[in-house]
Parts: C-alpha cells; structure tokens; sequence
C-alpha cells in the first residue's frame, strides 16, 4: 500500500544516503514495512524491526522482506551498512537507541534517523509557526495519511538536545531541521 504523510516525505533523502556496496540494511521502527520495501530494491538484504505486533504483522502481509517483532534495545540482530529509523527515536531512549545504531553499524556504514522533537525555545516556536501554513497546504494536498495503528508519542527531546546528544554521540554527525516538523541526523561511520 502506497500513502503519503511527513514521515514520507522523508524517504527519498534516507534513499539517497544508502552506500554504495551496500549489502544490508536495517530500519528501525518499521511499522507496515513501507521503507523497507523501498531499501529491498537497492539493498539484497533488508531487515525490518518494530516493537508493535501489529505493525509487524501489516509489514509481513504486503511482503517477504524480514521482519523483526522485538524491543530494539534488547533484540538480536547483527551489524549493517546501513541503518535508518524514522519517527521511532523518540519512542526510545534517545542516548541508548543511537549508540546501539552507531554501534551495530558496519564501518564505512551509513546511519540516517529522522525524529520529532519539541519546541523549546522562541527560535523553535518560530520556526513551528512560520511552518505551520505550508504543512497544512501540503498534508491537505497530498492527502496525508498514514496505516492504521501506527503507535504516536510526543516527542520528551528538545530540537537542542537531540542535536547536542547526537554530536557528542556521532562525532562529525550531520544535522537539519525540516520544515514538515522533523529533523534528520545522517553520519556515515568512519572506515
């Protein structure tokens, strides 16, 4: 099934930033396993992991790609070229969830996570609100939408911490703020 919302909008980025070479991939958060089956056209090998057994089980029923029912934090997977997650971080906590990515990440592997955070500050207040037009024309525009049961949280990190924690975490790490309410980290492991 094919749907568009702001995580979504995401995807074409996290495409562009799988390695060359790349063998394996791993996505963190999977929910129905849309990106995963995206990786699967680039990627021979592409695992998906999700902690919401119905999410696992919508992912299993529109492909045979692998899918993982388990907590990231504890789970047994293996290393990767590539590791990405989606609206997932904030679900998780934060500092543990990125040094199990960084560290299960082969060398010369590429991470990219995109995350919700909240606003703290008056730049991040105005930032949301000079925003908030152009996210309303484009999810009534592209008919935003997204799976059923797909698990929400309100993000606990500020925009400043998750990019202070990520660079103190992933040295050389790159930070951006979206306007469609995300942010994304991409770091590429040293060699």
């Amino acid at each position: 099934m094919s749907y568009w919302n702001t995580n979504v909008a995401r995807h074409p980025g996290i495409l562009r930033a799988v390695p060359a070479g790349c063998s394996t991939a791993l996505d963190v958060g999977c929910g129905d396993g849309l990106l995963v089956r995206k990786l699967a056209s680039a990627v021979p090998s592409v695992t998906g992991i999700d902690k919401s057994a119905e999410m696992v089980a919508q992912a299993r029923a529109q492909s045979d790609d692998t899918f993982v029912e388990g907590d990231f934090l504890t789970a047994d997977l293996g290393a990767y070229d590539f590791i990405c997650s989606v609206a997932t971080i904030h679900h998780l906590d934060f500092e543990a969830a990125l040094t199990r990515m960084r560290d299960m990440l082969r060398p010369g592997g590429a991470l990219v996570v995109v995350g919700l955070a909240r606003d703290a500050s008056a730049t991040d207040w105005a930032a949301t609100i000079a925003a908030a037009p152009i996210v309303r024309i484009v999810k009534t525009v592209r008919r935003a939408h997204g799976p059923e049961g797909m698990p929400a949280m309100q993000p606990r990190m500020t925009y400043r911490e998750v990019r202070t924690t990520a660079q103190r975490l992933l040295p050389g790490v790159r930070y951006r703020r979206h306007v469609l309410r995300r942010y994304s980290l991409t770091w590429r492991k040293p060699s």
